[in-house]
């Protein structure tokens, strides 16, 4: 059953349950199929409306209807096809192969030979970044296990890594060491190069950080990577399939792809700046002994010969078929034009900021701007934008919000809008109506031990309410 209160504390989760009928038990006789059709239609259309306006910061990342009509077009052919049965349909390995290879090749992945003539890059199609950042680490526990016989491994990242790597982490006992960043938000070399020890497996770091998009010193990383003999791996889910194209446009970007010698693993999402349908994401090596790390197979179970490459078994292959298509059909010239888009309305809003001087720009980033304030709460700040239709994303330690650039964002007047409804939301929180911003009340309570474990415990609530429904 339904649990209000957590309901009532992260708002409505079930906007349906009293419109459309609900079902416990599988019905007695099916429905109509064009009358369900009609129904979840219904459904998808209004909720596509929240973020169609282009006020939405981040996740719709292509956003354009008929892109992705013509993938569920691509979808369709091959959605009941299991990847894992590749006698059946060998078009899964065109799919994926390709995939891999036009990902590497856009990261630089023919540096590797420069450095180590044997390397040569390789990788899998995941289900998204979660998996294959799950799928990097367990390759670096193995890996360290067999190489160096560790057996309590650790790795060393900066605290802005996204939570993904602590969730593997507690799944597969790794402990993950953060380390707080610099100033300028990006990850201090040094005092991760302290926290290295004999058990440590790899060190991490974003390109860019989901808080606040900068990149972290690759450059440096890689050299401790190497000094110290361990894995290196780069978290490019966010700006993977972005970034190289805004270094094409001539834009400062620091490296951080497979020109860089200590990289030896890259996560990169498909589903964000690559514009396929969620979720794919890709996962990189530097060589296929490190890769053979991540591969399961078991040669005497009663049911036949068994191997996989991911964690997941089964995978529907209209997903690879899907992002390859979108692949192809983007082409370099499209995602230099989309890179060109979202730069040029990023410019915009950032040339804007700064004559708001009551706002600040949190970190050097490109397509993702954090935001704070040492003069009013951002947190009401971000309460107006949100009475206007705004979707930020909300940032702590230290307070703020980012604006994740998509090329919905990039339709004409959303720069202007949003600029104009940043002044009046300043004007707002010189003087708000109420002393505590309901956006930043969580925030507040995370930052004591007490209250950290309240909130946890709220959002544990929650995941459980998302499945209460009925």
């Amino acid at each position: 059953m339904a649990n209000n209160e957590s309901a009532g504390f992260f708002g409505d989760l079930y906007p349906y349950k009293d419109r459309y009928e609900a079902y416990t038990s599988i019905p007695a006789r099916g429905r109509d199929q064009e009358n369900v059709y009609s129904e979840l239609k219904e459904i998808a259309e209004e909720e596509d409306e929240k973020w169609e306006t282009g006020l939405v910061s981040g996740t719709m990342y292509h956003g354009g209807k008929e892109h992705y009509a013509f993938l569920n077009r691509v979808f369709s052919l091959y959605s009941y096809v299991n990847l894992i049965q590749r006698d059946i349909c060998p078009s899964g390995t065109k799919f994926e192969s390709e995939i891999i290879s036009m990902t590497a090749n856009m990261l630089h992945g023919g540096a590797v030979k420069e450095h180590k003539e044997e390397d040569d890059i390789c990788g899998t199609v995941t289900s998204g970044g979660s998996e294959s950042i799950y799928n990097a680490l367990f390759v670096y526990r193995e890996w360290a296990c067999k190489e160096k016989s560790i057996s309590e491994p650790e790795m060393v990242v900066p605290a802005t890594l996204h939570p993904a790597f602590f969730k593997a982490g507690h799944y597969m006992g790794i402990k993950i060491i953060p380390v707080p960043v610099t100033e300028h938000f990006e990850a201090d070399v040094q005092a991760m190069r302290a926290r290295i020890n004999k058990n440590t497996i790899a060190i991490a770091g974003s390109a860019g950080s989901y808080p606040h998009g900068v990149i972290d010193p690759f450059d440096q990383l890689s050299k401790v990577a190497l000094e110290h003999g361990i894995g290196l791996h780069v978290d490019g889910c966010l700006g993977g399939f972005i970034l190289p194209w805004i270094e094409r446009l001539g834009y400062d970007v620091p490296l951080f792809d497979f020109r860089l010698p200590g990289v030896t693993s890259i996560s990169c999402d498909t589903h964000k700046y690559g514009y396929a349908l969620k979720g794919t994401s890709v996962v990189l090596y530097r060589n296929k002994k490190l890769l053979r790390n991540q591969f399961f197979s078991m040669a005497d179970w009663p049911g036949g010969l068994y191997a996989s490459p991911t964690v997941q078994g089964s995978r529907s292959g209209g997903l690879s078929a899907a992002t390859w298509a979108a692949m192809v059909t983007m082409g370099e010239d499209g995602y230099l034009k989309a890179a060109r888009a979202i730069m040029d309305t990023s410019d915009a809003i950032r040339a804007g900021i700064a004559g708001i001087p009551e706002i600040k720009i949190l970190g050097k980033s490109t397509f993702l701007i954090a935001m704070g304030s040492d003069v009013v709460d951002i947190y009401h700040v971000n309460d107006y934008l949100v009475s206007k239709g705004w979707r930020m994303n909300g940032c702590q330690n230290p307070p703020g919000f980012h604006f994740c650039i998509t090329l919905r964002n990039t339709l004409p007047g959303v720069a202007e809008t949003f600029l104009r409804d940043l002044q009046d939301a300043v004007n707002y929180a010189k003087d708000p109506p109420t002393p505590m911003p309901a956006s930043g009340a969580l925030y507040g309570l995370a930052s004591t031990p007490d209250g950290k474990g309240m909130i946890e415990q709220g959002m544990l609530a929650f995941i459980e309410a998302t499945y209460d429904e009925v």
